[in-house]
Order: C-alpha cells, then structure tokens, then sequence
C-alpha cells in the first residue's frame, strides 16, 4: 500500500477507536468543533506567517484530524462518508479543470480563473459571488470580491488607474472627517479600505499578509520599548518613548 494511503487509513482508525472508546470524543458534535476547528486554523495560519514549516506540518495534521472527525459524525448519522467528501472534491476538481482533463486550452492562470467562475455559474451559482463565505474577515472578503469580479472584466486596466481611485476615496476621507458626520466618515473610511485593498492586489501582494506583518513588527518594538524603559511607561514623554522605537527599529 502507497505510505500516503496507508497514512490516512491510520487516521481513519484512530478515529474510529477513538469515538467508541474515549468519553471526550464519543461527547462531540459538529458544534462543539467548530470552535476548535477556528482555532487550529488559525494557529496554521500563524505557521504559515512565521515560516515555520515544523508548525504547518503539526498543524496539518490536525486540522485533517478535524476534518476525519466531522465525517466520522456525519457517517454515524448515515448523511455521508469520507470518502464521499474525497470523491465529490475530486470530481468536482476534475470538472473544473477542463484545461488538464478535456479540450480547452489557456494561456495563463487568469484564463483558468476565468473557467473555474464560468463553470461554477453553470452548475447553478446564481453569483459569482455566492461562494464567498459571509464570516470571513473584513479584509479576505474584500479581496475575495475583487478578484472573482475581475474574473469577468469588472477591473481597472492599470495600476495608476487604480491608485488615483485611492486617492479619490482619500480626498472623499479627509471631506467626510471634516463634516464631522460620523457615519459619513465610516462610510469613506470603508471605501478607502477597499481601495487600498484592490491597489495591494494590483500589486500581488495579501494585504491580511501585509498588514499581519506590521503587527509583528509593532508588537515587537513596542516590547523593546516596555523593556527597555528606564521607568514606568505612564511616566515617559512621547519623545523619550519615541527614541527608543527608533533603537527598537535599528534591531534586526
């Protein structure tokens, strides 16, 4: 047997094992996991960010554990298996890559793109859009939204076009914080969020990436600076706190 079959086979058993002998995985339910599930994705996210290939690999495996769990549930109520899930992903990876498994040709990734969308309203999507999941952070959605309209040409041409839509939605910012009419300024904040947003995707760069890393680098300089403080915070000067960020920044 191929070492990977025989990999997820065991898994499988496990599973089994444990949900008819161990009282805390015979007690859970799809809902009970949920919350769980969110965490280990999340901590794989926090892997992946760091690079740190040690932390995906943990983190894989359990999220394919959690993944076997709630097809272990949903085949004890006869709803479907494990192998109907890999079955249905697969058959459905085949059907949208007709470029590799049928006639159609493309010439780059945005053609396959452009397929994968198409293919999807063909088999009942009313939208585009309606596989963007509703809970997704603010900013993942934003970028979700952009880049399946762009699928269908509902993009900017350029970047420069898409930086001057920036600035627009600044100006737009600065007018609304000026009227002091705070749903106004909400409103315009959001758009020059999104804004940016599509300019980092014009850019091919993950804002959430991006913007995670700042957080990293903050988090860890303004530590430097609690410290390194010489007395209390509260009893510091925004200057002297200043003067050490700089000496935080000239930390590599």
């Amino acid at each position: 047997m191929d070492s990977k079959a025989a990999a997820f086979l065991r898994l499988i058993k496990i599973m089994d094992e444990l949900r008819e002998k161990c009282p805390w995985d015979r007690k859970q339910t799809i809902h009970s996991l949920r919350k769980l599930t969110i965490e280990e994705l999340y901590e794989l996210v926090d892997a992946i960010t760091e690079e740190d290939y040690d932390g995906i690999k943990e983190e894989i495996g359990d999220l394919f554990l959690h993944l076997v769990f709630y097809s272990k549930i949903a085949s004890e109520k006869n709803l479907f298996s494990i192998e109907d899930a890999l079955n249905d992903v697969c058959d459905k990876l085949i059907k949208r890559h007709p470029h590799i498994y049928g006639d159609v040709q493309v010439d780059s990734d945005e053609d396959v793109k452009r397929n994968w969308e198409q293919i999807k309203l063909q088999e009942g999507k009313k939208s585009i859009l309606e596989g963007v999941p509703k809970s997704l952070p603010a900013m993942v959605k934003a970028y979700r939204l952009q880049e399946k309209t762009a699928t269908v040409g509902f993009e900017w041409d350029k970047l420069e076009d898409v930086y001057k839509k920036v600035e627009e939605e600044k100006l737009e910012l600065e007018e609304a914080v000026h009227s002091g009419i705070q749903a106004d300024i909400e409103e315009e904040f959001g758009d020059f969020i999104f804004a940016m947003i599509n300019y980092a995707r014009f850019l091919n760069l993950d804002p959430e990436n991006a913007l995670e890393k700042v957080n990293v680098k903050f988090k860890k300089r303004f530590e430097y600076i609690e410290n390194k403080a010489p007395k209390p915070l509260q009893e510091m000067t925004l200057t002297e706190m200043d003067d050490l960020w700089n000496e935080a920044k000239l930390k590599k």
